[in-house]
């Protein structure tokens, strides 16, 4: 596996920025509805304090998610998603896809070490999450699940990475050729204020919504719907460090440079999560 771009790289390895220490697993009933998943002991408090931001639930009911679905999940970092879709897919007779980091070698320790973490948690069959089929997403890499087999493929906070590094398209040209004819793709992503001229590398991890539906449309999507679940009105966009200088990141200091101390986070606390376009996207029958 191949990863040439160190900006995406790196922005792939910031997925971490919710790894938290693993939790025991509490035995539970194999979750049989997306709420039972959410609700789920298995899930540290530290990930479910984030649901207020991320609206789990209303988020995979507003894509569509149905019990036995086989789903793609593009870059899932730590696994904050993967937490709540194995255990549900796997009680319900699905299947989920990770296409996670495309590796180089030689590796990157830290992306190397987000891959591996998360292939020794969720693709060793250890429930509540049964077994995560792990393939590969970055410049060069091929399917990354069999092509018309997907029911919903989830671009879940990562177009900004994906534009940085140039394969933006690709992942939409990707995600079009697992899909089942009406298939869904759902995108959650920060997004920038309306108006301006789109920031084609997304630097400040914003993304132009308009410019991310023309990026869809062009790879042959239409745009079912578009919701407003992941808003955040405070979120002004103007932050010294980008989206990062928000939580859950709370970057204090350049991208590279070490933790301010005397940085003041009070104000971007108080804005708490980006303000989040939520996309729901059509693969034409």
């Amino acid at each position: 596996m191949i990863l040439t771009s160190r900006r995406a790289l790196l922005a792939g390895a910031a997925a971490l920025a919710g790894c938290r220490g693993q939790p025991a697993t509490p035995k539970a009933s194999p979750p049989k509805t997306v709420a039972a998943a959410v609700a789920g002991p298995w899930r540290s408090a530290e990930d479910k304090a984030r649901d207020r931001w991320r609206h789990p639930l209303e988020s995979l009911t507003f894509w569509g998610l149905k019990p036995g679905a086989t789903v793609v999940e593009f870059w899932p970092g730590a696994g904050w998603y993967t937490e709540i879709l194995a255990p549900f897919l796997d009680a319900t007779g699905g299947r989920l896809y990770a296409a996670h980091l495309q590796i180089a070698e030689p590796a990157d320790p830290s992306a190397k070490q987000v891959v591996e973490a998360y292939r020794t948690k969720y693709a060793t069959g250890q429930k509540p999450y049964g077994t995560v089929e792990i393939t590969a997403f970055g410049p060069t890499s091929g399917p990354i699940a069999p092509a018309g087999s997907a029911d919903l493929v989830l671009f879940l906070r990562n177009l900004h990475n994906w534009m940085a590094a140039g394969i933006a398209e690709k992942a939409f040209r990707d995600a079009f050729l697992a899909l089942k004819p009406g298939g869904v793709l759902g995108v959650e992503e920060h997004r920038a204020a309306p108006g301006g001229v789109p920031d084609l590398l997304a630097d400040t991890g914003y993304v132009d919504q308009a410019y991310a539906i023309k990026l869809a449309q062009e790879a042959g999507f239409e745009l079912q719907a578009a919701s407003e679940i992941n808003a955040n009105p405070k979120d002004t966009r103007d932050h010294p460090f980008g989206v990062w200088t928000l939580p859950p990141v709370r970057r204090s200091s350049p991208r590279g440079e070490a933790f301010d101390p005397a940085f003041d986070h009070a104000r971007y606390d108080a804005i708490g999560e980006s303000d989040r376009m939520t996309l729901k996207f059509v693969k034409p029958r």
